[in-house]
Parts: structure tokens; C-alpha cells; sequence
């Protein structure tokens, strides 16, 4: 019961308008195992009133379910070469891979098959710290 109460509920309801509530469950459960009863219904009933509290959010669901639908779907996609271990042996026409980090952490190249490379399958939520959120694929456009 306690595990449903806390950790379902943390990242499934709440997922990242509050990502600390996910923390907050597991630390509640690894407390419980270690503390027993009834001490450890304190951290338990911590982490049940901040889950309950936070504002929710189920963004990390939808895009859960999309990419898996998307799995089961397309299954005969490749990866774009310049993400293998040897795209220097597979021309498609992606180019050579752009190491993330040497961007500045961020940098334009397809990182999806063709038939998906438009997909967005996260779209953060208005709620929480959710809403402060910023794609990075859209930094510096418009929306």
C-alpha cells in the first residue's frame, strides 16, 4: 500500500511539476524499510501529504505512451547513422555526429528516423515547475 501511495502517485500524478516528490516517495519507502513501525509512518505520512499537495502533472505519461506506441508501430526505423558507433561506414546523408557539449550543451541534428524526426513526445505541462520549462529545441524561435 505505501509504495502505490507514494511512488505511483509521485511520478505518475505529480512527474515533473514537482519532481522532488518523486525523491520525497522513495526516500519515504527507503526510511519505512529501515525505520519499521511505527517510526517510519512519519516519513511515509510526509511524503503522502506532499504528494497529495503538489500540483500534478501527466506529461511524462503521454509521452511515455507515445513513444511506445510509436515502437510498436514503426518498427523497420533505422537510427540515423551519425548516432551509430561507425557512421563514418554509413552515408545517408545525416553527416558526421555533433557532440552536444561542444554546443554549448545543445546542438540541431536529427536524432529520430526520418519517418519520426518531427515528433515531440514531451511537452512540459503548465503547472509547477513544469511551466518553467524551456525546449531547448525552440530556444532562440518562436513557438
Amino acid at each position: 500500500m505505501p509504495r502505490v501511495c507514494t511512488k505511483g502517485n509521485a511520478s505518475e500524478d505529480v512527474g515533473m511539476a514537482d519532481s522532488n516528490a518523486l525523491l520525497l516517495a522513495t526516500s519515504a519507502m527507503y526510511a519505512l524499510e529501515k525505520m519499521g513501525l511505527p517510526e517510519g509512518l512519519i516519513p511515509l505520512t510526509h511524503a503522502i501529504i506532499y504528494v497529495c499537495e503538489a500540483e500534478k502533472s501527466n506529461s511524462v505519461v503521454k509521452a511515455l505512451n507515445m513513444a511506445q506506441k510509436d515502437a510498436e508501430d514503426f518498427t523497420d526505423n533505422k537510427v540515423p547513422n551519425h548516432l551509430k558507433n561507425h557512421p563514418s561506414t554509413n552515408g545517408d546523408g545525416h553527416g558526421k555526429y555533433k557532440y552536444p557539449h561542444d554546443y554549448g550543451g545543445y546542438v540541431e541534428q536529427q536524432y529520430m528516423p526520418d519517418s519520426l524526426k518531427d515528433r515531440v513526445y514531451y511537452v512540459p505541462g503548465q503547472n509547477g515547475k513544469e511551466k518553467n520549462i524551456i525546449r531547448k529545441k525552440f530556444r532562440g524561435k518562436d513557438k
